[in-house]
């Protein structure tokens, strides 16, 4: 059975880039275009691993992975933060928030993928 990934992305350039790449590595992909609607999509999705970004309208990467670790039903679900950003105090912001890893952009499809693996493992 495959595993679903949730891709949390204000851009939709960059969520179609996620869909092909791990679509294409066999994966299920449900998206969410910031991280008041990745609750949302949360509340009718069980993902294997979230993919977020950090810089977004509404609700940021880091509220977005405060709020899902606060939900009793997601709080274990391996979240992968993939931004632009590479400030080690944003990394450590969102590893003290709940994220389970840091991947900066621009992304390689095959680590990316290897990256799901590992954590969902």
């Amino acid at each position: 059975m495959s595993q679903t990934i949730l891709t949390v992305d204000d851009s939709r350039t960059m969520r179609d880039m996620l869909r092909m790449a791990l679509a294409g590595a066999g994966f299920n992909v449900v998206e969410a275009v910031d991280g008041e609607h990745g609750l949302q999509v949360l509340g009718a999705h069980t993902p294997d691993v979230i993919i977020t970004d950090i810089n977004m309208p509404r609700l940021d990467g880091f509220g977005f992975i405060q709020r899902v670790r606060e939900d009793r039903d997601h709080r274990a679900t391996p979240i992968l933060v993939l931004t632009t950003e590479s400030d080690p105090s944003k990394k450590d912001r969102a590893r003290a928030a709940g994220a389970t890893g840091w991947i900066v952009k621009p992304f390689n499809p095959d680590k990316l993928a290897e990256a799901i693996r590992r954590v969902a493992a």
